[in-house]
């Protein structure tokens, strides 16, 4: 097939269903500018933004199946949406094709400065004499870091109150300036905060220690089981590559992130590269689609919640 021997003979366009600048579009820029190099054409990304990153997600599902559309999605937009809302517009398992998740980062459970809780335990402790009492700050309803509360909840069999923004940035604010109390967040996004002194840190959700703060246990480490949580990124393409372009698009996204020079930059940005297969990718995303579609249900939650 002569289109899939020349590609790519033109420029992708790589579609990043949130604004500029966050962990999406960082990771899309930083990735496809190496793989430039390699594909000698430019990737040029368009930051579509809205409904939680779903009209970036169904513009893509709508797309040719021809490798010059492409999307870097988070785990909300292409784990979390479709268990979420009824019909966000597409199914990751229906409408993508799964090519490579890029880059991880666990959340970490935070609270403001001076709140009474230094430990996890007497976090738990603190809950179940307070119910309903501890705001949890969230960058949006079914954000990963709003499903990680729940998830907490679920597991210490404690309750607190959803205190949603619109996006990150401001619930660190908030956090900061003791108007809310706890929050679990993306660990990249609030490491220098917690340095500062401006955020208590009480665990981290890896499988490991972070390397960023090694003091701080692990949730299971404190007893708290299934808590292992990361925030990802990932690239996906519309179902029905041709074979071989796909191909070619799997080899060329996880080249470009295990060469040392963007796996450094991306370290540095606070991210963990993974750059695993599209089969890799398929396995996880099942498993990832069902443990948050359990979330859901048990703890009720609500798209306008």
């Amino acid at each position: 097939m002569a289109v899939a021997q020349d590609y790519p003979s033109k420029s992708v366009t790589v579609i990043v269903p949130f604004t500029a600048g966050g962990a999406s579009d960082t990771t899309a820029r930083m990735t496809t500018q190496k793989m430039q190099e390699s594909f000698g054409q430019s990737f040029i990304i368009e930051n579509k933004p809205g409904a939680n990153g779903s009209i970036g997600a169904t513009q893509l599902a709508r797309s040719k199946p021809d490798g010059y559309t492409l999307m870097v999605g988070s785990i909300g937009v292409i784990a979390i949406n479709p268990v979420l809302y009824k019909d966000p517009g597409y199914h990751p398992l229906q409408n993508f094709d799964l090519l490579s998740v890029a880059v991880r980062n666990p959340n970490v459970l935070i609270t403001r400065p001076d709140f009474p809780a230094n430990t996890v335990q007497e976090l738990i402790d603190h809950l179940k004499k307070n119910p309903d009492k501890v705001t949890f700050a969230s960058s949006g309803v079914g954000s990963s870091d709003h499903l990680t509360a729940v998830l907490f909840w679920q597991k210490t069999g404690t309750t607190g109150i959803h205190t949603p923004y619109k996006g990150g940035s401001q619930a660190h604010t908030d956090l900061m300036g003791g108007h809310v109390d706890v929050s679990f967040q993306n660990l990249g996004a609030v490491a220098n905060y917690i340095r500062g002194g401006k955020m208590k840190i009480l665990a981290v959700t890896s499988d490991t220690r972070s390397d960023s703060f090694p003091q701080t246990p692990t949730m299971k480490e404190v007893g708290v089981d299934d808590l292992n949580i990361y925030s990802w990124q990932a690239f996906v393409a519309p179902k029905g590559l041709p074979a071989d372009v796909k191909t070619k698009l799997e080899t060329s996204i996880t080249t470009a992130l295990t060469s040392p020079d963007l796996r450094k930059r991306l370290t540095d940005s606070g991210f963990e590269v993974v750059a695993n297969t599209s089969a890799e990718f398929q396995s996880f995303l099942e498993k990832e689609l069902a443990r948050w579609k359990t979330v859901v249900e048990i703890g009720k939650v609500k798209p306008e919640q």
